[in-house]
């Protein structure tokens, strides 16, 4: 598909899709036909509009739902597009899906939104009427062009809600940071809060609201592809080890070229996602027979999370953690 499209340069990673791969990868991935009498969609991507499907999704059987909807933005998605509108009709289209999307949580479930400044206000106002909100993220992008009249537009926020504020899961441990030091700091000889290596200084760091750490897929990263808005495995992965457990069902309804199912696949979660491009749910069926043997995330090593331009840093292994095979994707029929 996109590589009989595009001129790419050798050593450009981008992943495509070839005329050849087609038939094989729509029989990975499920269509609106499919749906139909269907009571289990553990470990599925679906390839339909939202709003015909969601009422087949059992309620309540989301431990985590990851929600990166169109912004409030002019932005074509290959075979669709969304247009900017006022705030008021953003709002109205948020709450045309959302109170669906909530039932499809567990009562002790977790759920995030990704957002930009012009529209995150109005997500607040829209979760909060339906959840509880326990923070917002601030991530930092390294990508986008600057502005001669304006400040660059270099930020997004994931706003972080629960069904009950006094019963859900956040496995802190499961996100810390390793940061190289740039100051040590010792006590009586003895390094205070770091530790030594070979190849460095590291501090282990609890998470904040803010993340700094998080690049753009770009050109040389395996995992990226034409998807105009895809967020990063590492980006993912920090909300799916904090807020879901192994073997937890992790559902994305505007899962794009599969990130979200691809990483939930590589930390042993179960998953769920729709996307209504053919294009890019093919792109992330490829994605996740990669992930089969590969369930490498980049950034992410020996158990922790690593600040940028630190891969000398990381020696350590992450211990494969693979689902058992019950997916399309291992050729189980359901």
């Amino acid at each position: 598909m996109e590589d009989r499209k595009k001129n790419r340069a050798d050593r450009n990673r981008t992943l495509t899709i070839s005329a050849e791969e087609i038939s094989n990868l729509r029989n990975k991935i499920l269509y609106s036909h499919d749906i139909n009498g269907k009571t289990n969609f553990e470990n599925c991507l679906i390839n339909a509009n939202l709003f015909d499907i969601i009422d087949y999704i059992p309620n309540e059987c989301a431990n985590l739902i990851i929600i990166d909807p169109p912004y409030n933005l002019s932005k074509k998605f290959n075979s669709s597009s969304f247009a900017a509108t006022s705030d008021k009709k953003y709002e109205t289209y948020l709450r045309s899906w959302f109170s669906k999307i909530c039932m499809k949580l567990a009562p002790n479930g977790s759920l995030y939104m990704c957002g930009d400044w012009k529209c995150s206000f109005i997500q607040q106002k829209v979760i909060s009427e339906q959840l509880t909100i326990i923070n917002r993220i601030t991530w930092q992008r390294e990508k986008g062009r600057g502005a001669n009249s304006n400040w660059k537009n270099n930020m997004e926020d994931i706003w972080f809600a629960v069904k009950s504020p006094k019963d859900y899961y956040f496995n802190v441990d499961a996100v810390k940071m390793k940061r190289r030091v740039i100051a040590p700091y010792r006590e009586n000889g003895k390094p205070k809060d770091w530790e030594e290596s070979e190849n460095g200084n590291i501090r282990i760091t609890y998470p904040s609201n803010f993340w700094d750490d998080i690049s753009i897929p770009f050109w040389s990263m395996p995992e990226n592809t034409d998807h105009p808005t895809q967020k990063s495995e590492k980006l993912i992965a920090k909300l799916i080890l904090a807020s879901s457990k192994h073997d937890d069902l992790v559902f994305d309804p505007f899962v794009g070229s599969g990130t979200s199912c691809v990483v939930a696949k590589k930390l042993g979660r179960r998953y769920l996602g729709i996307e209504i491009d053919e294009e890019y749910c093919l792109l992330g069926a490829k994605r996740l027979i990669s992930a089969e043997s590969d369930t490498e995330i980049q950034g992410y090593s020996g158990g922790f999370f690593w600040e940028r331009n630190s891969l000398n840093l990381q020696k350590e292994k992450r211990p494969t953690s693979i689902i058992p095979s019950r997916d399309l994707f291992n050729n189980t029929n359901y």
